[in-house]
């Protein structure tokens, strides 16, 4: 083998190398990207819904996409995007949970949308809460505070499917 095979043979050997590592790299790169136009589009739909059952179900999946971006935003060092990222889920629940009780319709009854949001949300808000241990202490207030409005939707939700009821039975009287 002269020196010239010898060179043009190494250089065989890490040229599919290093195309593979600018692939890589490359998809690495346009991952996240793409999980955000993803999630640009999903709410895109979100809002454009127009029936509140529908809008609730959407919602449900669209809470953990939106905690993972938070995450991810907060993975970069960007705690004014995360915040900003929870806070549009936070009125996106709101406006949903209002929408629904402005239905007039019995959940107790006739659960859909109510009870998937409520299962989304009460997962949703144990994520954040998770969310906030990894922050430093100075920056959970304001996390808290958006966690603490989910939880009251929440309980919302909560009081619209399972109402409580005065109880039934007959009162002793006194003759």
């Amino acid at each position: 083998m002269k020196a010239d095979d010898h060179q043009v043979f190494s250089f065989k050997m890490t040229a599919p190398s290093k195309v593979r590592m600018a692939l890589l790299a490359a998809l690495t790169l346009c991952t996240p990207l793409a999980a955000q136009d993803r999630l640009a589009e999903a709410v895109a739909k979100y809002q454009h819904e127009a029936d509140p059952i529908h809008k609730s179900r959407m919602l449900a999946k669209l809470g953990d996409e939106q905690v993972d971006l938070a995450k991810t935003q907060l993975k970069e060092d960007d705690e004014v995007a995360s915040l900003h990222t929870l806070e549009q889920y936070r009125d996106e629940v709101h406006e949903t949970v209002t929408a629904l009780n402005g239905m007039g319709v019995d959940a107790e009854r006739k659960p859909a949308g109510f009870k998937e949001l409520q299962i989304s949300l009460r997962e949703t808000i144990r994520r954040i809460d998770d969310l906030i241990l990894t922050l430093s202490v100075d920056k959970r207030p304001f996390f808290r505070a958006v966690r603490n409005d989910l939880y009251m939707d929440q309980n919302r939700l909560i009081d619209e499917l399972f109402p409580r009821k005065p109880d039934r039975s007959p009162g002793k009287s006194d003759p």
